[in-house]
């Protein structure tokens, strides 16, 4: 909850005028418990999954033939009842995983210094803390995707995951209850060892969602703007890792590619990039 009552008092406070994002953070968080702002990342995190996989999701009902020609494994048709059974899976474990986990771990947000007060970080702070959150995301996750591919790990929990041979968006969260827990732990790295403000915090899972849902889209478009990041992964480079399914120890990257070919685990991803030429 913010120390003000007006806004002519966060701005005395400041000593200058607010922004319009400043502005628009104080009428929608002046009068909430931080332990409130906190738990709306749940509610956030669910209103972006249900949006963001709908262009998705209408290309693979539609059945578009100049769409089609991107579709990685274009054989593979989903019905919307399949999708709609996914998505019901997604949203329980949502309410059964991570609403418990973030409740629980907001004595952790305040000991770690993520801040909910006035005022809202520069651009350039907001972007040199998103990429470390992704760097360090992506190589925690990367030994605990390989841990997963373990036979027991495999078998008891990351199995449920590799139902979908072909991925949709729908299925980018689609998980065992336990592996939502466990990949939460790279995801909360990044803010623990770099706090911010929770407007970072909350952009940071929103477009970690939304980068999963293009990786799992099974769709894989040539002007896609992810084309331009350095060393990402993408639609194709993770629809293989499905691909192979359960027997895969190619492409455990989640985000960069960097990881895989460090460590040798892109060679077959490699080898049926060529045999394909």
């Amino acid at each position: 909850m913010l120390p003000y009552h007006t806004l002519e008092e966060a701005q005395v406070a400041l000593g200058r005028g607010l922004t319009l994002a400043e502005t628009l953070w104080f009428k929608y968080s002046a009068k909430k418990p931080d332990f409130v702002l906190h738990f709306h990342n749940t509610l956030f995190l669910c209103l972006f999954y249900s949006i963001a996989p709908i262009p998705f999701l209408l290309m693979e009902l539609g059945g578009y033939e100049k769409l089609n020609i991107h579709k990685i494994q274009p054989s593979v048709k989903r019905s919307f009842k399949e999708m709609f059974k996914c998505y019901k899976h997604v949203i329980v474990t949502f309410a059964i995983a991570v609403s418990p986990l973030q409740i629980i771990s907001y004595p952790t947000i305040k000991w770690i210094g993520i801040r909910t007060g006035l005022s809202l970080p520069s651009g350039w702070e907001l972007f040199w803390q998103l990429l470390i959150y992704f760097v360090i995301e992506d190589f925690s996750n990367y030994w605990i995707h390989r841990m997963l591919h373990c036979k027991w790990a495999f078998e008891k929990i990351h199995k449920v995951h590799h139902e979908y041979e072909a991925p949709f968006g729908l299925s980018a969260p689609y998980a065992h209850w336990a592996e939502i827990i466990i990949l939460g732990i790279p995801s909360f790295l990044g803010p623990v060892l770099v706090p911010g403000h929770i407007t970072t915090y909350r952009l940071w899972f929103i477009l970690r969602q939304l980068e999963a849902i293009e990786t799992h889209s099974g769709y894989d478009f040539p002007w896609s703007p992810t084309k331009y990041i350095p060393f990402y992964g993408g639609p194709a480079y993770h629809d293989y890792h499905h691909y192979v399914g359960g027997k895969s120890q190619s492409n455990f990257a989640s985000v960069f590619t960097y990881c895989d070919y460090i460590y040798g685990t892109h060679k077959g991803y490699q080898y049926r990039k060529q045999m394909r030429k």
